[in-house]
């Protein structure tokens, strides 16, 4: 089993493993393209996009420079996907997100962990647990989520959260660690998130 495929199943890995340097390094070139390209430069930009993300739901899938992640083919975002600037993916497990969700600006994925005992941590020795963000998620500006959380459907994200644990579907969670603070109807009209 190659260093990535254990990475990969949710096993401890090498993250000093010469090829999985390699993927990280050419996925960092691959965005130093991105990020240089024009705003303006939509095709190009989803063009790069569609190449380096594992999968995009549709045309309309759309992130604004600059974006950060480790390898790009271990995220799927789904239809109408929209995330602001400084959008910071580490992928080293699967990120999935679903249909018609928002990102804010400077928001972190984590999928990365590494052993709380510094003699393990220093042996460069990881393992990392994917993130699911499901359909009419809203995600504020300046949140983090852990490795292996879930968020359902139809949630929003209030900024600056810190998303430790799986939030349920209808629900509006804030804080650090995030909470839910209330449910939300489906019949409830669009508001700004919190």
């Amino acid at each position: 089993m190659t260093e990535e495929e254990k990475m990969l199943a949710g096993q401890e890995y090498s993250a000093i493993d010469p090829d999985l340097i390699r993927e990280l390094n050419e996925t960092k070139e691959v965005l130093q393209r991105y990020n240089a390209l024009k705003p303006t430069d939509y095709e190009g930009l989803y063009a790069m996009l569609k190449d380096l993300l594992g999968s995009m739901g549709d045309e309309k899938a759309k992130i604004i420079q600059p974006f950060y992640c480790d390898y790009g083919k271990h995220i799927r975002v789904g239809k109408r996907f929209f995330a602001n600037f400084n959008f910071t993916v580490l992928d080293e497990a699967l990120v999935t997100i679903g249909d018609d969700c928002f990102i804010g600006p400077n928001v972190s994925i984590y999928t990365a962990c590494h052993s709380t005992d510094p003699v393990e941590r220093n042996s460069r020795r990881e393992w990392a647990e994917p993130v699911t963000i499901g359909h009419n998620v809203w995600i504020g500006g300046s949140v983090t989520i852990l490795p292996g959380v879930t968020i359902g459907n139809n949630v929003t994200i209030g900024a600056g959260s810190v998303v430790t644990k799986d939030i349920p579907d209808n629900v509006i969670a804030v804080g650090n660690p995030c909470r839910v603070l209330r449910s939300i109807s489906k019949a409830e009209p669009p508001s700004t998130p919190a």
